[in-house]
C-alpha cells in the first residue's frame, strides 16, 4: 500500500465529504430537538462536563466522610457534619465542581444530563453551606424537570439541606411528600435515611430507629456503609432500652467485618447489652469484659473497657465492684472524655450513698475533664457549684456540733481526746510509709512484664499508695485547689503572690513554717497534739456568745442545706427532712414560718394530713406573717406581689450568702430570684447584684451598672444609696494613678463585626448560614470575611470582616440588629454582638477583659448603633 502525501482532492469529490460534516453540525445544534442532536448532546455532555462535575463531587464527599470523628459514647452520625471549618479547605473544589456542571448545560441545553448537572450544581452549594442557592437550584430542578427520577433525586437533596439548615418544618414536608410517590428502590433507601438523619438531628431516637430497621434490608453492597448503619441502629436500641434488640444489630454490625474501630466498640457493647436472666449469663459477660482487656489489640482502649465494665456491675447492682471498674478506668487511661465520664459516674453514685463530700470531689474532676460540647455539661456544672455549695454548708454543721460537744470537756479531758485521735491518725500513717515501698515494687514489677494485664482490683478503694486511689487523689485535688486555686505549673509556686482568705490562715501557717526550713534541712520537731490543741481552742466556742453565734451558723446551714434540697436539687423528701430537723433543734428560728410554708407546699400532695397539721400550725403561731396570708387566701397577692414574696425569701438567702463572701452562690440565688418575673422587688435584686461586682473588683461594671441603675430607677428608695456607692467607687478609682484606658477609639481604621456566644457547635453554624444569608441579600456586591476564633473556655467569638471604617461597620451592625427578629436560625439564641477595631480585638483576645470592651462600646457605639 502506498501513500501519497499533498495531494489536493478535487471539487468533484470532497463535496460530498463537506456536505456530510455539514449536515451533520448542523443537526448538533443545541438548539435542535432531533435524534442526532439528542445523540450527541448526551454523550458529550455525559463524558465532558457532567462527568468531571461528577468524579469531583464524589471525591468531596467521600473526603467528607473519611474526615468524620466519631465520638462512640454517643450515637453516631448518619452524616458528616456541614460546617464552616469543613468546607473553606474544598471552596475550589465547590467551584470546579459549579463550573464543570455548568458547561454541560450552557452548551448541551437539550441534553437528558441537564437536570443532574443542576443537582450536582445544588450539592456543591449545599457542601459550600450557600443554603439559599442550594435550595433555589434543588427546587428548580423540582419544578422544571420532566424527568421524574430527577425530580425526585432533587427532593432528597432538598430534605438534606433543610434539614441541615435546622429547617425541619420544611424537611418533613418534603420528605411526607415524597413518601406518596413511585420511587426506585435506590430512592426508597435514601428517603428513609434522609428521614432517620432528619430525625437523629431532632434528637428523636423512635422516629430515627424506626427509619432505619425500614432501610437495614435495602443495605446490600459496602458503599451503602451497613456495618456503621448496624452499630447506629445497636447503638440507638441500647439508648432506648431494648437491649435485645441492640444485640441483635451489633451481631449484625459484626458479620460485615467492619473497620477496628467500629468491631471493638460493637463487641464491648454486645458484652453490656448481653440479656441477664442467670448467673451464668453474668459471668459469661464479665469473661467477654476480660477477653477485652487481654487482647493486645485493645491496649489503647483498657481504660474504656473498664469503665464500661463498671456500668455493667452498676447495673447488677454490684456498687462496690463498679466504684473498683470506674478508678481502673480513671487511673489506666488517658482519654480525658472516659475520665470524665468515670468521675461522673463515681460522683452520681457516691451522691447516692449520701456521701457528699466524695461526690462534690468527683464532681469538680469531672467538670474539668469533660470535653466543651460533652452532653449536659452545663447541667452537671450546676450540680457542681450546688454540691460545692451544699458541702459547706454540711460541713459547718459538722464542724460547730464538734465544737460544741467539746467545749463541755475541761482541759484535761479535751486534751486526752484530742491526744487519742492525733495518735491514731499518725499510727495510720506509719503503716502507709512502711507499705509504700513494697507497693512501689510491686507497680515497679506490673510494668516490667510487657505480657502483663490490669484486672479490675487494682484500683480498688483500699490500695496503700496514694495515686492507686483515685477517691483520695480527687479529694487531694479539690482541697489543692481550694487554698491555692487554679495555678500554673511554674518553679516555686508557692511564693507567688495571691490573694489567702481568711478560712485559709492554717494552711498559710504550715506553708510559712515549710518555707523557713532550708532545703535538705528537716524541720524542727512539732508536737501533733500540741497544734491540733492551740487550732480547736482557737475556735472553741468557750462563752455564750460564741454558743450563740455557733448554733446561728448551724441553723443558718440547715435552712439552705433545706433550700438546696428543694429548689435545687428537686429532692423533696430530703427537704423535708432536713427542714424538720431545723425546726426540732430551733424552735423559735427566725426561718419558722417560711419553712412551715415551705413544708406544707412540699407535703401537700404527698401527706395531707401531715400539711394539714402544718398549715393549722403556721396560722396559731403566725397569723401575721405573709405566708399566712398566703395559705389563707391565695388570691391576697397579686402576680407581681407573690413574685415580690417569693424574690424577698430569695434574697434572704442571697445575702446571707453575700455576706459569708460566696458570691458565686448569691449569683446563682440571684439569678433565681430574676426568673421568677418582674416586681416591685426587682431593684433590690439588680443593686445585691451590683455589689458582688464591686467585691469581685469588676470595676468598669459596677460602675456602668451603677449608673444605669440611677437611670431606670430614678424614683426608687435605693438610688441615694446607688449614688453613694458611685460616688465611693469614683473616689477610689481617681485615688489610684490614672491608669492608661485598655482600648482606643479609632474612627477610621477598619473595623470587625463580632458575635460572642459559649460555645455550640449548633449556634456557630447559626451564625454561618444567617450572616450569609443577610449579607447576600443586604450586601450583594460586597464579599465579606467569616470565620471563628476561640476567646476562652466559656467564649468564643465569630467575625465578619472587613469594614473600613467606624461608620460603615455601625451601619452594618445596625441592619443586622434590625433584621434579627426575622432571622429564624438565631432570634432564640443568647449572644452579644458589637463591631471592633482589628487592634481593640487583638487586645481583647490578650487580656479577655470582655466586661471592659462592653463598657467602651456602650460608650463609643452604641448610641449610633441603635
Amino acid at each position: 500500500m502506498r501513500f501519497v502525501f499533498n495531494k489536493r482532492p478535487s471539487v468533484k469529490s470532497g463535496a460530498p465529504i463537506l456536505l456530510f460534516f455539514s449536515l451533520l453540525l448542523a443537526g448538533c445544534s443545541a438548539e435542535k430537538n432531533t435524534v442526532a442532536s439528542k445523540a450527541f448532546h448526551n454523550l458529550a455532555s455525559h463524558y465532558n462536563g457532567y462527568f468531571y462535575a461528577k468524579e469531583e463531587m464524589d471525591k468531596i464527599e467521600i473526603a467528607y466522610f473519611k474526615s468524620m470523628t466519631d465520638d462512640y459514647n454517643r450515637i453516631l452520625r448518619l452524616y458528616p457534619k456541614l460546617d464552616s471549618t469543613q468546607s473553606k479547605p474544598y471552596e475550589k473544589e465547590f467551584q470546579e465542581v459549579v463550573k464543570m456542571a455548568s458547561l454541560a448545560i450552557q452548551h448541551h441545553k437539550n441534553s437528558k444530563w441537564v437536570d443532574d448537572s443542576y443537582i450536582l450544581i445544588g450539592k456543591a452549594r449545599l457542601y459550600a453551606l450557600d443554603w439559599g442557592n442550594a435550595i433555589q437550584t434543588f427546587k428548580f430542578v423540582n419544578t422544571n424537570s420532566k424527568d421524574k427520577d430527577a425530580r425526585h433525586e432533587a427532593i432528597l437533596n432538598l430534605v438534606r439541606t433543610f434539614t441541615e439548615h435546622k429547617e425541619f418544618n420544611n424537611a418533613r414536608a418534603a420528605a411526607d411528600f415524597l413518601q406518596k410517590a413511585e420511587l426506585t428502590d435506590a430512592h426508597k433507601k435514601q428517603l428513609l435515611l434522609e428521614k432517620a438523619y432528619l430525625a437523629q438531628s431532632q434528637n428523636d431516637l423512635d422516629n430515627m430507629v424506626r427509619n432505619l430497621t425500614e432501610v437495614a434490608p435495602m443495605l446490600r453492597t459496602k458503599a451503602d456503609r451497613p456495618g456503621r448503619i448496624y452499630f447506629i441502629l445497636g447503638q440507638t436500641y441500647q439508648k432506648l432500652g431494648f437491649e435485645a434488640e441492640a444485640y441483635n444489630y451489633y451481631r449484625k454490625c459484626l458479620s460485615t467485618h467492619p473497620e477496628y474501630e467500629v468491631d471493638f466498640y460493637a463487641r464491648l457493647y454486645m458484652a453490656q447489652v448481653t440479656e441477664i436472666s442467670q448467673s451464668k449469663n453474668i459471668n459469661t459477660a464479665r469473661k467477654s469484659f476480660k477477653k477485652l482487656l487481654k487482647d493486645t489489640k485493645n491496649r489503647d482502649f483498657k481504660d474504656k473497657i473498664y469503665y464500661e465494665m463498671g456500668v455493667f456491675e452498676y447495673k447488677q447492682k454490684n456498687i462496690e465492684q463498679s466504684i473498683a471498674h470506674h478508678n481502673s478506668a480513671i487511673r489506666i487511661g488517658n482519654n480525658k472524655r472516659v475520665d470524665g465520664e468515670a468521675y461522673l459516674r463515681l460522683g452520681e453514685m457516691y451522691y447516692d450513698t449520701r456521701k457528699y463530700e466524695l461526690s462534690q470531689a468527683y464532681y469538680d474532676s469531672a467538670v474539668s475533664s469533660l470535653p466543651a460540647d460533652y452532653e449536659n455539661l452545663e447541667g452537671i456544672k450546676k450540680r457542681q457549684l450546688i454540691l460545692d455549695e451544699f458541702v459547706k454548708h454540711l460541713n459547718t454543721i459538722r464542724w460547730q456540733d464538734s465544737l460544741l460537744t467539746l467545749s463541755t470537756m475541761d482541759t484535761a479531758a479535751l486534751r486526752a481526746h484530742v491526744s487519742t485521735i492525733v495518735k491514731a491518725n499518725l499510727k495510720k500513717e506509719d503503716n502507709s510509709k512502711k507499705k509504700k515501698k513494697a507497693n512501689r515494687v510491686d507497680i515497679d514489677q506490673v510494668s516490667t512484664n510487657i505480657f502483663g494485664s490490669v484486672e479490675s482490683n487494682e484500683a480498688s478503694d483500699g490500695s496503700t499508695w496514694y495515686f492507686a486511689n483515685a477517691s483520695v487523689v480527687a479529694l487531694g485535688q479539690s482541697e489543692f485547689t481550694r487554698i491555692w486555686g487554679n495555678i500554673p505549673l511554674e518553679d516555686n509556686w508557692r511564693r507567688s503572690q495571691r490573694t489567702i482568705t481568711t478560712n485559709q490562715s492554717a494552711a498559710v501557717t504550715a506553708n510559712t513554717s515549710e518555707s523557713q526550713t532550708s532545703e535538705g534541712e528537716a524541720p524542727a520537731s512539732v508536737d501533733p497534739v500540741g497544734a491540733a490543741m492551740a487550732k480547736i481552742i482557737s475556735e472553741l466556742p468557750d462563752t455564750e456568745e460564741k454558743k450563740q453565734e455557733a448554733y446561728k451558723k448551724i441553723e443558718d446551714a440547715y435552712y439552705f442545706l433545706g433550700d438546696i434540697y428543694s429548689l435545687q436539687l428537686a429532692e423533696p423528701e430530703n427537704a423535708i427532712e432536713t427542714y424538720e430537723t431545723l425546726l426540732k433543734r430551733f424552735p423559735e428560728s427566725d426561718y419558722t414560718a417560711d419553712v412551715l410554708y415551705r413544708l406544707y407546699i412540699l407535703t401537700k400532695e404527698s401527706n395531707p394530713e401531715q400539711a394539714t397539721a402544718i398549715a393549722t400550725l403556721l396560722k396559731e403561731k403566725y397569723p401575721d406573717s405573709s405566708w399566712t396570708k398566703i395559705l389563707l387566701n391565695p388570691d391576697y397577692l397579686t402576680e407581681a406581689g407573690k413574685t415580690a414574696v417569693r424574690q424577698q425569701a430569695l434574697y434572704a438567702v442571697a445575702y446571707k450568702q453575700y455576706q459569708l463572701a460566696h458570691y458565686d452562690s448569691a449569683s446563682l440565688v440571684l439569678s433565681q430570684a430574676h426568673a421568677a418575673g418582674i416586681s416591685s422587688f426587682t431593684p433590690n435584686l439588680t443593686l445585691l447584684q451590683l455589689m458582688i461586682l464591686g467585691q469581685k473588683r469588676e470595676v468598669a461594671a459596677y460602675k456602668t451598672g451603677l449608673e444605669e441603675f440611677i437611670r431606670n430607677y430614678p424614683e426608687n428608695e435605693l438610688k441615694k444609696f446607688a449614688e453613694q456607692l458611685l460616688n465611693a467607687a469614683k473616689q477610689s478609682s481617681s485615688a489610684n494613678a490614672e491608669a492608661p484606658p485598655l482600648y482606643e477609639l479609632a474612627a477610621e481604621a477598619q473595623h470587625l463585626y463580632v458575635m460572642v456566644y459559649s460555645p455550640d457547635p449548633t449556634l456557630e453554624q447559626a451564625f454561618a448560614s444567617s450572616v450569609a444569608d443577610f449579607n447576600r441579600k443586604n450586601f450583594p456586591t460586597k464579599v465579606f470575611a467569616q470565620s471563628s476564633e476561640t476567646l476562652n473556655e466559656e467564649k468564643k467569638l465569630y467575625l465578619v470582616a472587613d469594614f473600613s471604617n467606624r461608620s460603615s461597620a455601625i451601619d452594618y451592625i445596625k441592619l443586622f440588629n434590625e433584621k434579627l427578629s426575622v432571622m429564624s436560625t438565631l432570634k432564640n439564641y443568647n449572644f452579644n454582638n458589637f463591631v471592633i477595631t482589628q487592634k481593640n480585638l487583638e487586645t481583647l483576645k490578650r487580656t479577655q477583659a470582655l466586661n471592659e470592651y462592653l463598657s467602651f462600646y456602650t460608650r463609643h457605639y452604641q448610641t449610633e448603633s441603635q
